[in-house]
């Protein structure tokens, strides 16, 4: 865990809102918990089981199919797709949206759409 006594106002602030929502959020293998990250240049989706500790699936800005694409509203809502192609593939059809201490609004909001666009349960 983090101390928050050498960090910035506005990250406490984020920490303390991820701390928050961590605590009622838990996924398992039958509802796996989708958990989005952000910088300034990349947007990073994984879906994880918390019992087992496994990554189910994941998406980033980072892979080359996804090259070059910027953290913007539009590139959010490919990933969201992109993340429920992948858990269609795998049969998972129920997920629990982690936001990460981010505001429900903008890049993450369409993430969370562009996963219910391909038929996702959030």
């Amino acid at each position: 865990m983090i101390s928050l006594k050498n960090v910035s106002d506005k990250r406490r602030k984020w920490l303390k809102r991820k701390r928050h929502i961590r605590k009622r959020i838990n996924g398992t293998a039958v509802l796996p918990r989708m958990s989005v990250y952000r910088s300034n240049r990349h947007l990073y989706v994984q879906v994880i089981d918390d019992l087992a500790g496994n990554t189910i699936a994941s998406v980033s800005t980072m892979e080359s199919a996804f090259k070059g694409l910027k953290p913007t509203v539009e590139n959010g809502a490919k990933i969201g797709q992109e993340i429920g192609e992948r858990l269609k593939k795998k049969k998972i059809e129920k997920v629990v949206f982690d936001r990460n201490g981010y505001l429900y609004h903008g890049v993450v909001k369409s993430i969370a759409d562009g996963a219910r666009k391909a038929g996702i349960q959030l």
